[in-house]
């Protein structure tokens, strides 16, 4: 398996030639840096634990736009903000991705994630005190679909920053244990923020009541604000990862002609990947509750439908926990392609089923099952696909190569928020036939499949060590093409040689033919 990426990575590799052992600063090993074991740590935490924000304001989302139709039965069902107040965030992440990922890249990780931090605070504050001129409904509909695209802005630049920081900085943890630590502050905060976007509006409807929908679904934005203020002083505190520090382009030249020809390919299936994984994912997400009210009737209160939301988003949880520890035990790669595999064969049978678990009476099992769906998926490409993303290039082009992979995904996720009402409306039997509600199913379970192929056979394979190999790896092919490599780094790190790696690339021949492979010691 693999074998069709591996074999084009052998290509590359006869290209490159051997590179001689140099003494410098850049020699040391990133586990072998003098640092205590909570300086190896926070960083990984204070980088990542932001992507919480993405998952809360997110899902919060799904339950304010149901709380809004509630508040608005007339104005907001039949106004395109239904669609647009759930998903403008998305677009607005893409432009966050694209510009975050080539700051962060061209100038400063840390920067990068501080700018981050202080516009997600900022529009928050003002997607919660959202208001039309003059009292208009309309004009409110418009002012919060406004901001919450500009606070999109902010959740992007948590992926290219946060993601490939947290990834760098997993370098100068023990062996063995790097990708479960990346999973834990990267995905797994993500789901806890679903969790909690769920468990919020239920405890704020039964404290305020279905009578207070206003102040209802103010305070369920409003309690976004408080995950990315409460990591604003450690962002300050944080410095540049070693790995940044040592192969950064900020100071020299981006040959984009030799970094296209090396990471094309693997970009492309990376990117093909997220984006299927987004396209169900976050759509699934942000229609769970109106679904579930759909199945329990009107004569359930708001805050049971809530309720139900709650637990179907617990299920994200163990299904990322225990995909943390498989990253590590059988590699990203494998976890990622058995998983969405798994995901893709529970959702053809979720969606045979439909027509019997489309009833109140048989809400439960409706939930078990769509629950285990979600599992599933964050147990394969929800923990995995953004490690690959940030493992599979090189430390000077990572966050744009990553926010290139991550915008895509959330073009999926828009893509997906539009087209599975489509789906739905158009389904044999109209929006209220159980087609409607198998027919999702059953496109997000052959993308599933889909996905599971290309990380099978086209995914190369990814270790512990990756990201320092990958930039031996780098290095050598472009010196390999007459590239000035001596200049990468920042100053400190800039040495009179032309590579600054502490590495020696041994050929090993294979006993079955020419193949090289670059083995880095």
């Amino acid at each position: 398996m693999g074998f069709l990426s591996r074999n084009r990575d052998e290509k590359m590799e006869e290209e490159i030639p051997e590179v001689q052992r140099r003494e410098s600063l850049a020699a040391v090993a990133l586990a072998q840096l003098p640092k205590s074991r909570w300086q190896r740590s926070w960083p990984t935490i204070a980088c990542g634990a932001g992507l919480f924000s993405d998952g809360y304001l997110n899902g919060v989302i799904g339950s304010v736009s149901t709380i809004l139709a509630q508040e608005y039965p007339t104005q907001y069902k039949h106004s395109p903000a239904r669609s647009n107040v759930s998903s403008i965030t998305f677009a607005g992440t893409v432009v966050g991705q694209l510009f975050f990922g080539w700051f962060s890249d061209h100038y400063s990780r840390r920067d990068a994630l501080l700018i981050s931090t202080i516009l997600l605070i900022f529009f928050a504050i003002m997607a919660t005190a959202s208001y039309g001129a003059g009292g208009s409904i309309y004009g409110l509909f418009s002012a919060l679909t406004a901001w919450r695209f500009f606070l999109g802005i902010g959740i992007g630049g948590e992926y290219p920053a946060g993601s490939v920081a947290c990834a760098e900085s997993t370098g100068e943890l023990k062996k063995g244990h790097r990708n479960r630590w990346f999973v834990m502050f990267t995905n797994v905060q993500i789901d806890i923020g679903f969790v909690v976007a769920a468990l919020v509006p239920m405890i704020v409807i039964l404290a305020t009541s279905e009578a207070h929908l206003e102040a209802a679904w103010r305070i369920c934005l409003g309690i976004g604000i408080i995950p990315p203020l409460s990591l604003l002083y450690l962002r300050i505190k944080l410095q540049e990862p070693a790995e940044f520090q040592r192969e950064s382009m900020r100071n020299t030249k981006t040959p984009w002609w030799l970094v296209i020809k090396f990471y094309w390919y693997r970009l492309l299936i990376v990117s093909t990947i997220w984006f299927c994984y987004d396209f169900s994912s976050y759509s699934f997400g942000i229609y769970s509750s109106s679904w579930l009210l759909i199945i329990l009737g009107d004569s359930y209160p708001m805050w049971v439908g809530f309720g139900w939301n709650t637990v179907i988003n617990l299920f994200y949880i163990p299904g990322a926990l225990l995909g943390a520890f498989v990253s590590d035990w059988i590699g990203p790669r494998y976890t990622l392609a058995w998983g969405v595999l798994a995901q893709g064969l529970v959702g053809f049978l979720m969606s045979g089923l439909y027509p019997i678990l489309n009833t109140p009476k048989n809400v439960g099992g409706f939930v078990v099952i769509y629950g285990i769906f979600l599992s599933l998926g964050e147990l394969g490409p929800g923990d995995n696909i953004g490690l690959v993303a940030s493992k599979t290039s090189a430390t000077a082009i990572r966050g744009q190569y990553y926010a290139i992979a991550a915008a895509l995904g959330k073009i999926g996720a828009f893509v997906g928020t539009y087209v599975f009402p489509v789906i739905q409306n158009n389904a044999p039997g109209g929006p209220d036939g159980d087609r409607a509600g198998q027919d999702p199913f059953f496109v997000s379970s052959a993308l599933c499949i889909f996905s599971a192929f290309l990380a099978f056979f086209l995914l190369p394979h990814i270790g512990q060590d990756t990201i320092t190999d990958e930039d031996v790896r780098f290095r050598a092919y472009l010196e390999s093409h007459g590239y000035d490599t001596s200049r990468m780094g920042t100053k400190e790190y800039q040495t009179g040689s032309s590579s600054t790696v502490d590495t020696t690339i041994h050929q090993d021949v294979s006993h079955t033919g020419n193949e090289k492979e670059a083995v880095a010691v």
